[in-house]
């Protein structure tokens, strides 16, 4: 019977430090988990950073997403390039320590400001073409 009032504990734990109701119900269909943990850091967008070593690995490290991120609201718009690269390292496990204690070594071809992923959009990368078509349009003739 212990096990069932740890539980409606933890539940309750998580309702309070979500908001309440109201606010766990946004949080959670913002990112479909309901979760708590100890705050590790915050990032210069505004993203905060989670870990709690009760769940198991590669769930137990998360991030909060901000509402705005260089100028864009973000609020529904999550995307997972949305994580700077000092904190991508530390959120996929390939460092133990967080870039608030052990702050990465500064590369020049790591962007100041970070961007979105533009895949998709007017922006994004397109190669151009080296070699000759092999294929080519039809042309229809000129009536003079």
């Amino acid at each position: 019977m212990s096990e069932y009032w740890q539980l409606v504990r933890r539940a309750l734990a998580q309702f309070r430090a979500h908001g309440g109701i109201r606010g766990s119900f946004w949080q959670f269909l913002r990112s479909n988990d309901l979760k708590t943990g100890t705050l590790v850091g915050v990032d210069k967008y505004g993203n905060k950073y989670y870990e709690d070593k009760r769940n198991f690995f590669a769930r137990h490290r998360w991030v909060e997403y901000t509402h705005e991120m260089n100028g864009v609201n973000t609020y529904w718009n999550v995307d997972g390039s949305m994580i700077p690269p000092e904190w991508h390292r530390w959120i996929h496990c390939i460092t133990d320590h967080p870039p608030t204690s052990h702050p990465p070594v500064t590369r020049k071809y790591i962007w100041e400001n970070h961007q979105f992923n533009k895949s998709g959009t007017a922006g994004q990368y397109v190669p151009y073409p080296t070699t000759r078509k092999k294929i080519h349009e039809w042309v229809p003739p000129q009536v003079s």
